[in-house]
């Protein structure tokens, strides 16, 4: 288990490594000019070389890019251009917000996917399973950029049932949560489907059957435990897909989180912030993997790492 860990961790470098280049020399070949943005054309061309010294942009790319490899081996993500903060502590100051947008989506779609794909897997081929999975192409088909402001067109402004823009209290959270979280359940849903219903059958279903124990308990005790392992193969997954939905999804309801900071930095060019972002939330990824990898010894005895 040990040299599995290890293992993993040391992958995390070279990955990491090439998220962190992509994303540099990415970021700095968008147009546009971060000196430009803040101080306007109205101003002398000597402040404007003064202020592109004091962020280190007149150096070439490849040194900007060695400087900032160095700062982050030093543990440094660096300093935001515009407010002149250190970019870890503006991550960290976003942080909670997105964390409780993920565990509100995430909340949702577990409460719904899984009874819904274990009644169908149950129900195989009857007309609740056809009406459960045929909401489930729906909610998959829906993209965030058009259900969030459809959601907020129908309980926000015609309905007047929940607020909307920014972060209060958890009336704030329903209508981005479930933005974010239905795609996830749709997913959810029809792989718990399918992993039950190949559970149900296996030889030792049917034996289990033969000994006369009850539907209900062959369903959960038997079939729903050794169904969950696709099931959380999925979820550490879509952890990662709902970081990169977030960014949408919290834009649309200008909910203060690391998506919507990660978008303030793309539009004010703001370099460091954007790597400081795009680096987290693949950390985050890689490490979700990882912990994902890990839960299945716990969940099922059968699973070995060597």
């Amino acid at each position: 288990m040990i040299g599995f860990i290890i293992r993993r961790l040391l992958l995390l470098c070279p990955v990491l490594f090439g998220v962190i280049t992509l994303v540099f020399f990415l970021i700095h070949m968008i147009p546009g000019d971060p000196v430009e943005l803040m101080l306007g054309d109205s101003a002398m061309p000597t402040d404007k070389e003064e202020l592109r010294h004091q962020l280190g942009l007149d150096l070439p790319l490849h040194e900007q890019y060695l400087n900032y490899l160095q700062d982050l081996v030093q543990g440094d993500f660096g300093t935001s251009i515009h407010s002149r903060e250190p970019v870890a502590q503006e991550i960290l100051e976003r942080l909670p917000a997105t964390i409780e947008l993920m565990a509100g989506a995430m909340l949702i779609a577990i409460v719904l996917a899984i009874p819904l794909g274990l009644v169908s897997a149950v129900k195989r081929g009857s007309w609740i399973d056809q009406i459960a999975m045929f909401f489930s192409l729906l909610g998959v088909s829906i993209p965030n950029f058009w259900m969030g402001p459809m959601l907020i067109l129908l309980f926000a402004i015609h309905l007047d049932w929940l607020p909307v823009n920014e972060r209060g209290t958890l009336l704030h959270l329903i209508l981005p949560a479930i933005t974010l979280g239905t795609a996830l359940a749709s997913i959810l849903s029809r792989i718990t489907r399918s992993s039950v219903i190949e559970t149900l059958g296996t030889d030792y279903i049917r034996t289990a059957r033969a000994k006369g124990i009850s539907e209900m308990q062959i369903v959960f005790r038997h079939a729903f435990r050794n169904a969950l392992i696709p099931v959380i193969t999925v979820i550490g997954l879509q952890i990662g897909v709902l970081l990169s939905g977030a960014i949408i999804t919290e834009h649309i309801f200008d909910w203060p989180g690391l998506g919507n900071l990660l978008i303030e930095g793309i539009q004010s060019r703001n370099y460091p912030l954007v790597q400081g972002c795009v680096i987290f939330i693949a950390a985050s990824y890689v490490f979700v993997n990882l912990l994902t990898d890990l839960s299945y010894a716990f969940i099922d005895p059968r699973v070995r790492l060597q």
